[in-house]
């Protein structure tokens, strides 16, 4: 309180100043032409109060989701989703065999 009331002169503390005069039964100097502080906060007190306000909610605030989805990728259940043979994971020594016939490029007939 009396830290707020030595510096009045900062924008930023006019709401501390305020309560402290209130508290301190001096609500006579705020306002008017022989006021303290004036009647109506300034821009900047409005704007300090916004970032004290800001960075309390962000503190203790964090967005979750309910039930997230357990790996399931892109677009599940689309035709596309499901892996090809030629994308599938293999298992140690298995091969990926082809079906389609592929010409030898150095053979000619």
């Amino acid at each position: 309180m009396q830290r707020a009331l030595m510096q009045f002169f900062k924008p930023e503390n006019y709401f501390e100043v305020r309560e402290a005069l209130i508290q301190a039964g001096r609500a006579d100097l705020i306002g008017g032409c022989e006021g303290l502080i004036a009647g109506q906060p300034p821009k900047e007190a409005i704007k300090a109060r916004r970032r004290q306000a800001n960075a309390a909610a962000n503190a203790d605030h964090y967005h979750t989701v309910p039930n997230p989805r357990q790996n399931k990728g892109y677009r599940p259940g689309r035709v596309s989703q499901t892996p090809t043979p030629e994308t599938r994971p293999r298992t140690e020594g298995e091969r990926l065999v082809t079906t389609d016939f592929r010409p030898s490029s150095g053979t000619s007939s």
